[in-house]
């Protein structure tokens, strides 16, 4: 059911209780409508946080980016000065910038994909709050039929109580429920101490060997021949 048939769903089951305590429908009917928009508003301010976050991840891989190069340059210099020690300090730093890079980049991916589904919601919710304004001329003369129809109302106004954005936000919560769950059966199967000291040992000697790969190749770029 789509969101503005449940809005009008719920409008019908209540047409009892409005009318005996509002007798304007019309201006029960722009309230509704108002406090939907207050509450787009605040969504929107939401998405916005989401976008910012994505900007400065952005913003941030580029500064890591200049400094990967930074310290690359700095590591050539050391060592046309003949200052090794230095020149493997200085790659070492890049080995720590690029592994945080990488770090960062998965989640500046994964904020992007979310910042999208959020976006296509907002524009979703607009879309639907410029249909109810259109709309709300039909809704007013359904109210006004609903006189003939007090027993079936009440029917259904006992059956269905929730707004549209309380079942939204249910509906967001289970997701977000089932995703923790996920996340908690994922780190239960991963609290086995040796296997992580194994797995940080392999890490560390991966990136010893790595170090000096890329030192053994900076000599060999920078080495003066003998005479």
């Amino acid at each position: 059911m789509s969101w503005f048939q449940q809005f009008t769903f719920v409008m019908r089951s209540n047409i009892t209780a409005i009318r005996d305590k509002v007798e304007d429908p019309e201006r029960m009917l722009h309230q509704l409508i108002c406090d939907m928009e207050d509450e787009l508003r605040a969504v929107k301010q939401s998405v916005a946080a989401a976008i910012t976050d994505e900007i400065q991840l952005g913003k941030e891989i580029e500064s890591i980016q200049s400094e990967i190069g930074e310290w690359e340059g700095r590591a050539e210099s050391a060592l046309e000065k003949g200052k090794e020690t230095l020149a493997k300090q200085a790659l070492d730093q890049k080995l720590r910038h690029e592994e945080r890079l990488q770090t960062i980049e998965k989640v500046y991916e994964s904020q992007c994909t979310q910042t999208a589904k959020l976006q296509s919601s907002y524009r979703d919710l607009e879309d639907k709050i410029r249909q109810a304004r259109h709309k709300r001329t039909l809704l007013i003369a359904r109210l006004a039929q609903a006189q003939s129809r007090q027993k079936i109302n009440r029917a259904i106004d006992s059956a269905e109580s929730n707004s549209a954005f309380a079942q939204f936000h249910r509906l967001e919560e289970k997701v977000n429920r089932e995703e923790s769950l996920g996340q908690a059966y994922d780190r239960l199967e991963g609290k086995d101490p040796d296997a992580d000291e194994l797995a940080a040992q392999f890490e560390a000697d991966e990136r010893r060997e790595k170090l000096e790969s890329e030192f053994a190749e900076l000599k060999r770029r920078f080495q003066t021949p003998a005479s």
